[in-house]
């Protein structure tokens, strides 16, 4: 199959990169728009108790959102002094009632959580026009100008909902911007390193603007259809370029490789393709797979991630699979061109060089390897059984930010303001809302850490009841507060639900918890799977997948030292929450065992082929590390300067989503695949390759192996499959 795949790109080269042409015209003229199509938020549960109390409130009783906050202040006069109030007061006149649905300040509502402490600063409540958050940010942007233009006497800072939405976005466009101003010079720094030459290092990039494109196309086309989150662009960066580097690496260095052995053109990328090739096939399936498992999450946020991450893969598969090997068709011997003349030309590897040295080094001493470095990883990893979940909430964004510094200031310097507060949609099915609703509030005011209930409207039989409480939403007594009034009995013939930026947090955790094992066996099921399709073994799978869980403790253990409990956080400028976000352990899951699945399916297809050629499991494991070793540090390391690139983000969820995957991949690069991985499989030895008998048939007529062209250019007879049993 790949064989003639390789032998129809080397014939139709010139079409193949004629298509891809137009491909990359489309996707710069319409692909590169997906930035506007794309949506705010989606970090809660939609159909929860928490998303329908909202909704019901806001369609029978009206929205009353806090959008935008307007934090005034000034130095010399008080929120008492009549000039204080007359500047306030012309300053949201003129914003338009078109626009502006509802305002609130401390002379409307007399109210005195509107002022400060020090009475030197007061803030205004801007509820938006917008059925949804994305016209209330358009709505936004027309008015943003005029909130922020502070008037005479005055210090004005604008937070809010929708200004934390736009902060973000601005913020996620300047940080793929600067990750890649960072990232793609040492990476090309790097592969011309590796490569020796500008030609062949320029192959990889080549791909990973492919990729990117690709993955712009299918967003925006998704996006038609069903909303798709603005960090899905994060993650189209990160993998798409990151695996397209990598995919790119393995191909043109097998291409090189069958280039100095002797072979011509057509016969080097047939061979390529029937090995390199097919590995990068299984390793795309896979990778896609494990982040596809997403989507198993109602979360917008989640599935956008799977959206993005999945086309990133997918696309970066095909065009390693066919543009550049129809590139390479065309550039033939000149894909050495360009030498840099003091750095080596790295076309093969010795029989015997260091990564075999290596190998062999772990063999002699396999029981040694295992008994340290398993409980190493597992010891690593034991932070994250004091992991605590929260969400995202203002400490996302950079200190300094606007929107921020107005809800810590509100925090700080405003009494009660700073709480988090309860929403309860009431349904009354007869008789007058405030008598019937008069004992319910009763003893809602008795749930402990409650400071206030009221009942703030009510309409059609829909009564909207605000519980207050001074904890805020990501604290873990505000989680209790809403238990308790969850736990409250209404009266015959009220039904409730109860909502709330904690409420919804609340079963945020408990949609993840119900979702994430159905997440994790479908992606080890289906591993297990493919795996056994590409090496008709089912202990090899196993193993992997083993090998996998250690290194994701060590690394989920590291994200809760230094993100929960402020390890390094001086050096890596964020703030500490206290808590992971609680969409990031499960994103994180999905990303990282696939990347960690992409090394060992290039590791193991070439072990395999070389066991396939002597039958000799501890030499072919030496072999197989020999060849390949070097490449999958390079590309480990490539990948760990682009993914490592976002570590600079402002938005502390992508730098934490940076930071993981560069540790995973570090860890997976090296003790694992260089160590753990010759030591169990020195153990395990002809094992490594054992099915039950029926499974070894069925993958002796149907397995996905190679019988394709040797290294020489002859034909490759079908082997038997060695197993134990």
């Amino acid at each position: 199959m790949f064989e003639t795949l390789g032998r129809f790109t080397y014939r139709r080269r010139r079409l193949v990169l004629a298509l891809t042409g137009v491909f990359v015209a489309a996707a710069l003229a319409w692909g590169t728009g997906v930035f506007g199509s794309l949506a705010n938020g989606g970090f809660e549960a939609p159909d929860t108790e928490a998303y329908r109390a909202v909704r019901t409130i806001e369609q029978a009783v009206g929205r009353t959102g806090t959008d935008v906050i307007v934090l005034y202040r000034s130095d010399s006069r008080t929120a008492s002094d009549p000039a204080f109030r007359q500047t306030v007061d012309d300053h949201l006149a003129e914003l338009p009632t078109s626009e502006v649905v509802r305002k609130a300040t401390f002379w409307s509502t007399k109210s005195p959580a509107f002022v400060s402490k020090d009475q030197h600063s007061t803030y205004a409540v801007l509820t938006l026009a917008g059925a949804d958050p994305e016209e209330r940010l358009e709505t936004f942007h027309k008015i943003a100008s005029q909130v922020r233009q502070a008037p005479a006497g005055l210090d004005v800072k604008v937070g809010g909902e929708v200004a934390v939405f736009d902060e973000v976005n601005t913020q996620t466009e300047h940080d793929i911007v600067q990750a890649e101003s960072i990232s793609l010079p040492i990476v090309l720094i790097l592969l011309v390193v590796v490569f020796g030459g500008l030609v062949a290092a320029s192959l990889p990039l080549f791909v990973g603007g492919l990729a990117i494109l690709g993955a712009f196309v299918v967003l925006r086309a998704l996006a038609t259809f069903t909303d798709v989150s603005v960090f899905s662009i994060n993650i189209v960066t990160m993998i798409g370029l990151g695996l397209a580097i990598d995919y790119a690496l393995f191909i043109v260095t097998r291409f090189r490789e069958q280039l100095a052995l002797g072979n011509d053109v057509e016969t080097a990328l047939a061979v390529t393709m029937s090995t390199a090739g097919r590995t990068v096939a299984f390793s795309g399936v896979t990778v896609g797979v494990a982040i596809s498992s997403l989507v198993l999450f109602p979360v917008m946020f989640l599935r956008s991630m799977a959206y993005g991450g999945a086309a990133a893969v997918l696309v970066a598969m095909i065009a390693a699979l066919t543009a550049l090997p129809a590139l390479l068709a065309v550039l033939g011997h000149r894909v050495n061109n360009l030498r840099i003349p003091f750095l080596k030309r790295h076309v093969g590897s010795s029989e015997h060089g260091a990564w075999y040295r290596l190998a062999h080094s772990v063999m002699r001493r396999p029981i040694r390897y295992v008994v340290v470095l398993v409980p190493l990883l597992l010891i690593l990893g034991i932070p994250f059984l004091q992991a605590q979940l929260g969400g995202v909430d203002h400490r996302a964004l950079p200190a300094g930010a606007d929107s921020r510094t107005v809800t810590e200031v509100l925090q700080s310097d405003f009494a009660g303001a700073g709480g988090s507060d309860v929403l309860v949609a009431a349904r009354v099915s007869s008789g007058d809302p405030a008598t019937v609703l008069a004992p319910y509030i009763a003893e809602l005011q008795q749930v402990k850490d409650v400071t206030g209930v009221q009942l703030a409207g009510f309409k059609d039989g829909i009564a909207s009841v605000v519980v207050h409480t001074h904890y805020t939403s990501q604290e873990l007594p505000a989680r209790d507060v809403v238990e308790g009034v969850r736990a409250v009995d209404p009266p015959a013939g009220v039904s409730i639900e109860a909502g709330g930026d904690t409420a919804a947090l609340v079963d945020l955790l408990e949609v993840l918890r119900e979702r994430a094992p159905w997440m994790a066996g479908f992606i080890v099921l289906v591993t297990f799977v493919l795996l056994f399709v590409a090496f008709g073994s089912v202990v090899l799978p196993a193993k992997a997948l083993l090998m996998n869980v250690l290194s994701l403790s060590a690394s989920f253990g590291a994200m809760v030292w230094i993100f929960q409990d402020g390890n390094l956080s001086g050096l890596l400028d964020f703030t500490p929450a206290g808590f992971l976000d609680a969409t990031n352990p499960v994103l994180l899951f999905a990303v990282l065992f696939g990347l960690s699945m992409d090394y060992e399916v290039f590791l193991l297809s070439r072990i395999r082929e070389e066991y396939d050629r002597t039958g000799d499991n501890s030499q072919a494991v030496a072999l197989g590390l020999q060849r390949t070793g070097g490449i999958i540090t390079s590309a480990a390391l490539l990948l760990i300067i682009v993914v490592g690139a976002f570590a600079t983000s402002g938005i502390v969820f992508v730098k934490m989503i940076g930071i993981g995957l560069v540790i995973a991949i570090a860890i997976d690069a090296t003790v694992v695949r260089a160590l753990l991985v010759p030591a169990t499989m020195r153990l395990l030895g002809r094992a490594n390759w054992w099915a039950p008998e029926p499974l070894a048939r069925w993958w002796q007529r149907h397995g996905f192996r190679e019988t394709g062209p040797a290294e020489s250019g002859e034909p490759t007879p079908p082997r038997e499959l060695t197993r134990v049993g």
